[in-house]
């Protein structure tokens, strides 16, 4: 079979390897269709971790069971099926709890170098990835680019839930990114109204169709006068930092109203992850500050649901498709800004 891999710095290598192996408590998936996220995205320009000769990456996947082991029977040979990264330990601290995606021990398909990735014409799913990982079957009908679309809106639905995103909320998306346009649907789905701050020109292009209520271009225009004006000048419900950019977390603290929530939903680079906050602007207007991470297996369900019922519309999302043996103009068109969502074909 084919995979591609990750051997240096900004750089991939499509080789022949041997047909994966069944195990006898898993499943081997022949994968259809894989997105490139932002974490794919670091890695390609971080290259390997230290000591890792080559690694296949991808983890937005989804394509058909072909084989099975004879200790499963959850799945059966034919069954078209859709996964997320996370596996988690299921007896740690948050584990116990519930939390799995704060779990201690947690892995990730394609990210953590012992797991492999999507990225390949063949995936083994094992037993442990069944038990503790996040796969479930396709909605009948569902294109497998849609399946692997799945994935990145998890993230999203889970922390508007968590934030609590409503009807009459004014959300601030700051960043428009596959993310910040996923977060713009979300919140429109909701019942609120949303700014995006965006300052690429193809990418506000590109939100726009996603229906937002204005978009603001920060390097020329007052984010903080767009909000006031929107807001009878009282500031945004819910400010969501979609991008990795400092100033936009320190940005989103003097945006948002008195008891409103900023959620942190991109992480900053791990180099120089410190940011400024007004402290006594949080301390004197009671807001939250959140960290938002992964999600709970369940959402992956949910998210599937909401792209077959088109509340999720992958055709205004997924902009660039490209077939495995072409995974170096993949990754550099999702680099380069001018695509939302790449998606790679097998």
């Amino acid at each position: 079979m084919k995979a591609a891999f990750l051997t240096a710095p900004r750089a991939l290598e499509l080789r022949d390897i041997p047909d994966a192996a069944v195990p006898k408590d898993g499943v081997v998936l022949d994968v259809k269709a894989c997105g490139i996220c932002g974490s794919d995205l670091r890695r390609w320009k971080e290259g390997p971790p230290p000591g890792v000769d080559g690694m296949i990456p991808g983890h937005e996947a989804a394509g058909i069971v072909v084989e099975t082991g004879r200790d499963q029977s959850r799945f059966a040979v034919g069954d078209r099926i859709a996964i997320a990264p996370d596996v988690h330990c299921g007896h740690c601290y948050y584990c116990r709890r519930g939390l799995y995606n704060l779990c201690d021990g947690i892995r990730f398909i394609g990210v953590t170098p012992e797991l492999s990735g999507a990225l390949a014409e063949r995936l083994v799913l094992t037993g442990e990835i069944l038990a503790h990982g996040i796969v479930h079957r396709m909605p009948e009908g569902m294109s497998f680019a849609e399946g692997s679309l799945a994935e990145p809106s998890c993230s999203v639905l889970a922390s508007h839930e968590r934030a609590g995103t409503g009807l009459g909320d004014t959300v601030v998306v700051m960043g428009a990114g596959p993310i910040g346009c996923l977060h713009v649907i979300i919140a429109k789905a909701r019942g609120a109204a949303v700014i995006v701050s965006e300052p690429s020109p193809v990418r506000r292009r590109l939100a726009r169709q996603c229906g937002p209520d204005a978009i603001v271009d920060p390097t020329a225009e007052d984010l903080g006068a767009c909000v006031r004006q929107m807001t009878a000048g009282v500031g945004a419900d819910i400010v969501i930092c979609a991008n990795p950019i400092a100033e936009t977390q320190t940005q989103a603290v003097q945006i948002v109203r008195k008891r409103g929530r900023v959620i942190l939903f991109g992480g900053l680079p791990k180099a120089n992850p410190l940011v400024t906050l007004d402290s006594n602007r949080i301390h004197y207007g009671e807001i939250e500050v959140v960290g938002a991470f992964s999600y709970h297996p369940t959402v992956h369900q949910r998210a599937l649901d909401l792209i077959h019922r088109k509340v999720i519309r992958a055709d205004l999302l997924v902009t660039h498709t490209f077939g495995l043996d072409e995974i170096g103009r993949a990754f550099e068109a999702a680099a380069a800004g001018e695509a939302l969502k790449v998606v790679v074909t097998t």
